[in-house]
């Protein structure tokens, strides 16, 4: 079996005929054709955009009953099937785990999760959280599973 990789999270039902909103994780949901639900795999008829939620609708859910049952459940795709990303770029899933050390090679703990504070990610080491900017994260060195941090002035 494949590696799977979460895309976003059902909330809520739109309409009466099995659309569904969707809380997006990534911003290309629109450009993927095929999701697991639930581990069924299932074909995405049309997304469109509504403010900071998307609107999808799935192949063989066609009513408000069928769509209420996806509730609150994640929809994620084969990582293989993941589009490439530009140099410098990665998914989350991807660096969670990392050992993150300072640029004085002092251990600060593994990555525990990466979210998004609107201005920029923010890395959370532990009870660390750094902001992901070209000060604080100097090298994310995925070979090693290594991040090297600069600690700037009153950060923890």
């Amino acid at each position: 079996m494949s590696e799977k990789m979460e895309l976003g999270k059902i909330v809520n039902t739109f309409g009466l005929k099995g659309e569904l909103k969707v809380y997006p994780y990534v911003d290309y949901i629109p450009k993927v054709k095929k999701v697991y639900i639930k581990d069924n795999l299932m074909e995405i008829e049309r997304a469109r955009n509504q403010k900071n939620i998307l609107i999808i609708k799935l192949k063989g859910i066609d009513s408000i009953d069928e769509a209420e049952k996806l509730k609150n459940t994640s929809i994620e795709m084969d990582r293989k099937d993941a589009p490439k990303l530009p140099k410098g770029t990665y998914y989350i899933n991807d660096l969670i785990g990392f050992d993150v050390y300072t640029d004085e090679n002092e251990f600060l703990g593994k990555l525990d999760d990466i979210f998004n504070t609107g201005a920029n990610d923010v890395y959370q080491v532990g009870k660390i959280l750094l902001p992901a900017i070209n000060d604080v994260i100097k090298q994310i060195d995925t070979d090693n599973k290594k991040i090297i941090v600069h600690l700037l002035k009153g950060l923890i």
